[in-house]
């Protein structure tokens, strides 16, 4: 596989096998090429079993391929001299609820901890806790209760803070809003979405929810049995919701609404993803109606 400068990792015909040469082999990864380009906001989707958890834990080495290779900045991961812990600081990954790894006694020192792991004296690594507590938007009054006396979502801001500590240039989260309220997911999103955009790290976002991924990312890789089945942006991969339903996703529900009312006879556009670019579509689509329906809807 050829190496492309601003790529931060690449995959070439990765396999993965589970309990190898015994009567439970499981194939969870099967001839993975992919590029992950510096500063890219990717989701990454598929049913329960799909792959994707598997295929991320690839990325900072926690699991190592039964066959094929992985690159980081042109440096292949498995050779002997490949340092795999400065990996782990560069790739960063948030488990699906991260705040049961929560265990110090308050919330700056779980936040301190990556950092002091990375060999940081204690005042470079206050100083870092500092810097991600404030980027997660943390109250300072809190910094020193303890983790477990916060919300789901605060503890949720407070394990992304720690990995955040330790500067990673990859950001991976693995379903980061699971058993989150409508609000607090939108506030981890919306986090980390700013995250992205100030700061141009490089984010994978592992979710199952359409909207969230329609919504936040560039680029959407499909896994299926172990496959990607589709590498796009959002709107060339819900064009085939048809496909998706076949292996149990779906697409965003504007998507299915837009849809319905172009079958009714409404101009609008099939191919949006978003609430607001359904909006904008409806809008426009009403308001070239004619005189008559553009009143009813304006209220004129």
């Amino acid at each position: 596989m050829q190496m492309i400068e601003n790529s931060s990792i690449l995959l070439d015909k990765v396999n993965y096998v589970y309990s190898e040469e015994t009567a439970y082999q499981i194939q969870a990864l099967k001839d993975i090429s992919l590029e992950i380009r510096a500063g890219q906001f990717i989701g990454i989707i598929g049913h329960t079993g799909s792959g994707k958890s598997t295929l991320i834990q690839h990325l900072n080495g926690l699991i190592r391929a039964t066959s094929g290779a992985i690159y980081f900045h042109g440096q292949d991961i498995y050779d002997d001299d490949f340092d795999l812990r400065e990996l782990r600081n560069r790739v960063g990954l948030v488990f699906q609820y991260p705040e049961h790894q929560l265990f110090e006694t308050t919330i700056f020192d779980d936040v301190c901890f990556g950092p002091k792991n990375q060999g940081l004296t204690s005042e470079e690594a206050g100083l870092r806790a500092f810097e991600a507590l404030r980027n997660v938007g943390f109250p300072e009054e809190l910094y020193y209760q303890s983790p477990f006396d916060l919300s789901g979502g605060q503890k949720r801001r407070v394990a992304i803070a720690g990995v955040l500590a330790m500067k990673p240039e990859v950001l991976i989260l693995d379903e980061p809003t699971a058993g989150l309220d409508p609000a607090g997911r939108d506030e981890i999103l919306d986090l980390i979405a700013r995250m992205h955009r100030e700061r141009g790290i490089t984010v994978i976002l592992v979710s199952h929810s359409m909207e969230d991924v329609a919504r936040y990312v560039q680029r959407i890789i499909v896994m299926n049995h172990g496959e990607v089945m589709f590498d796009d942006t959002p709107r060339n991969v819900f064009a085939h919701y048809k496909e998706l339903e076949k292996i149990g996703l779906a697409a965003p529900q504007v998507t299915y609404l837009m849809h319905e009312l172009k079958e009714r006879g409404l101009s609008v556009n099939t191919e949006a993803t978003t609430v607001e670019e359904a909006r904008a579509s409806l809008v426009e689509a009403l308001t070239g109606v004619g005189a008559e329906s553009r009143d009813f809807y304006t209220g004129e």
